[in-house]
């Protein structure tokens, strides 16, 4: 049996996650969210996680049929064997024969009456788990706001003198489509589920816990979605919760003059932003820092936005970097993301698992205006951006994120991100002419972790793969976006088989 304010599972890991640990048993609790927000399947999982226990459940359905739920829980796999459903049409059977059904009274005794019915059936099976779905139907019965409170009242009563856990599940449609405040003061806890439709890509689900009383949870939206065996919940994520030890060494490119440049490399656990125009080499720059980790042993991850993964790693190989002998052997993951039908808060999820499950230590997410599309709301995605890097700089990875620039030869502009905010170190590529060819330079614009090179390299990039110069002593105006090379009329970096 359920003590009082013993923690109950609510059938779901993410939902129990966000409530730490579940719902307190024995009280009344209310669920609302408009039609197709996946109410009705988060009901049926807690009465499935009741089964799974032994204890006894019960539906109570005043709008859909046994029938009609027998066909949702067989869409996710499940079947309602073991699990009390009272259905409305089904009153005139227990009312008896000779009896009519309630829903042919008059509408002051149709509510009187129906819950009557509830109550007996509640008192025949003793669940310790009830559903009652849905409060809609129980506004239509009363037709009159303060008979409906009052009939509210009269069910919590009833079920405070049981040990029974109930959702009352409310999709909103009788009440003009907003939260009902009343009925919040007379809940425990109040979970809120909503569907977002975007202009474009899969609709966005989320879930806020309004209240609880005497329960810390994790307060916020968290993004969900509904899928084949039930709700997928991703908690929010607070970078504080995951804090793990580590050793802030450098992490070497593999190259010397690179490393040079952020005096032997970036630390672990910072972030690095390379960004440039379309074509000057931030992909490839990063992959040079992945392969040189892999082959170090050590686990990395690509979260690939833009590319198709196949034309990254033939690109890759091209470059002479064999990722795919990392991928065969384990080192090296690359997840392709479609920013149109995920959700950030399930992109921060899969990262947070990522880093858990095989211990990563480096993390490329390429790029920054993939992963813009997947959130509608800039300063929402900043924010969120903010907080997984946190959770992975307390992880000890480091984080490349690529970022393009407008144009070719565009300013600093990028695409409205701020740039100091985000990232640890910056790493600035730029396009430049010399002898009448266009090339490649590099500099590093920032560093919070400690003494860079101010200077400007060239860098260059064939089937060699990553190679960076000397200082460009001679060389101006790399930040305008025009820069140009006043120096001697001289080599600057060999060209292959050309003697030079």
């Amino acid at each position: 049996m359920i003590t009082d304010n013993e923690r109950i599972s609510t059938g779901n890991a993410g939902l129990d996650a966000i409530l730490r640990g579940g719902l307190p048993g024995n009280r009344l609790y209310l669920v609302e969210g408009a039609p197709g927000s996946g109410k009705t399947t988060l009901a049926l999982e807690f009465l499935l996680e009741g089964r799974s226990r032994g204890e006894r459940g019960l539906y109570i359905t005043l709008s859909e049929t046994t029938s009609e739920l027998e066909v949702v829980a067989g869409t996710h796999g499940w079947n309602l064997d073991g699990i009390d459903i009272f259905e409305l049409s089904s009153a005139d059977e227990v009312l008896g024969p000779g009896k009519d059904q309630s829903i042919l009274h008059s509408w002051e005794m149709e509510l009187g009456e129906t819950i009557k019915l509830i109550q007996a059936q509640v008192e025949q099976i003793k669940p310790s788990r009830v559903v009652f779905d849905s409060l809609s139907e129980m506004r239509l019965l009363a037709q009159d706001p303060l008979r409906y409170r009052r009939q509210l009242l009269v069910l919590k009563q009833f079920f405070s003198g049981l040990r029974t856990t109930v959702l009352l599940v409310d999709d909103l449609t009788g009440s003009s489509g907003s939260s009902d405040n009343h009925l919040h003061s007379l809940c425990h806890g109040v979970i809120t589920l909503s569907r977002l439709t975007l202009d474009f890509g899969a609709a966005r689900r989320r879930l806020q816990i309004q209240k609880l009383r005497g329960v810390d949870f994790v307060a916020g939206y968290h993004d969900f979605v509904i899928r084949t065996g039930g709700l997928d919940v991703y908690p929010r994520l607070i970078a504080a919760d995951h804090h793990t030890e580590f050793s802030t060494d450098r992490v070497p490119s593999g190259i010397e003059e690179l490393d040079a440049l952020l005096n032997g490399g970036p630390f672990r656990g910072t972030s690095v932003l390379i960004t440039g125009p379309a074509g000057a080499g931030k992909t490839t720059l990063a992959l040079q820092y992945l392969a040189a980790a892999c082959g170090r042993g050590e686990p990395a991850t690509v979260y690939q936005f833009d590319e198709r993964v196949s034309t990254l790693i033939g690109r890759a190989q091209a470059m002479g970097f064999d990722i795919r002998r990392h991928i065969d052997e384990g080192r090296l993951v690359i997840r392709q993301i479609d920013p149109a039908e995920i959700s950030p808060g399930e992109f921060a999820a899969g990262v947070l698992a990522e880093v858990k499950k095989r211990s990563v230590r480096m993390v490329l997410i390429d790029s920054l205006s993939g992963y813009m599309a997947a959130m509608p709301q800039e300063q929402q995605l900043i924010l969120q951006l903010h907080e997984l890097l946190s959770y992975l700089s307390q992880s000890g990875v480091l984080s490349l994120l690529i970022n393009p620039q407008s144009g070719f030869f565009g300013s600093m502009q990028t695409h409205g991100l701020d740039v100091s905010y985000l990232a640890d170190t910056v790493i600035l590529l730029r396009y430049f002419e010399a002898s009448g060819r266009i090339r490649k330079a590099i500099s590093i614009v920032k560093n919070r972790s400690g003494k860079h090179e101010d200077t400007i390299r060239e860098m260059r990039i064939d089937d060699r793969g990553v190679r960076v110069g000397e200082p460009l002593s001679q060389f101006k105006g790399v930040l305008t976006g025009t820069p140009e090379y006043a120096g001697a009329e001289r080599p600057l970096m060999e060209d292959r088989g050309s003697g030079e």
